[in-house]
């Protein structure tokens, strides 16, 4: 069963965006206790509602560039096939989505790891996918992402 996300947790979630934010500043900022952010923050966490991890700016790495790329299956295996792609090297997210594409990808590539590279010897291991179209992102705004290559 999930956990409810209530004004506090939610309250808390937001607090942590700042990432380094202490539990004592936060508790001190929404007027509970330090045990109570830090025991809600261990149970989000644990619950999988709640992931604390390190996020960097692809444009602030050099080499580093984001591509999002539009997946379009040969059959609605939309959740199968989106698990599975998650799992290649330098996918970031795999989602879900509506209109004339099945999967949104958002792919981070490297001088040693590129699109060529991420097609030939990731992508080409799935099979059902019918075709794909790239998205270089060239500038971004608010996108951070995991260290993952």
């Amino acid at each position: 069963m999930a956990i409810a996300l209530d004004k506090v947790n939610l309250a808390i979630i937001r607090h942590l965006k700042e990432g380094r934010k202490s539990f004592g500043k936060i508790a001190e900022a929404l007027s509970i206790t330090e045990n109570t952010v830090r025991s809600r923050v261990t149970k989000l966490t644990r619950e999988g509602v709640l992931n604390v991890t390190g996020l960097v700016s692809p444009e602030a790495i050099e080499g580093h560039r984001v591509v999002m790329i539009g997946v379009k299956l040969d059959n609605m295996d939309l959740v199968i096939k989106g698990e599975e792609i998650s799992h290649l090297k330098g996918v970031v997210s795999a989602c879900v989505v509506t209109g004339r594409f099945d999967l949104m990808l958002t792919v981070l590539l490297n001088e040693n790891f590129g699109i060529l590279e991420f097609y030939t010897e990731e992508v080409s291991k799935v099979d059902g996918i019918h075709a794909v179209e790239t998205f270089v992102v060239y500038k971004s705004y608010n996108m951070n992402v995991p260290y993952i290559l």
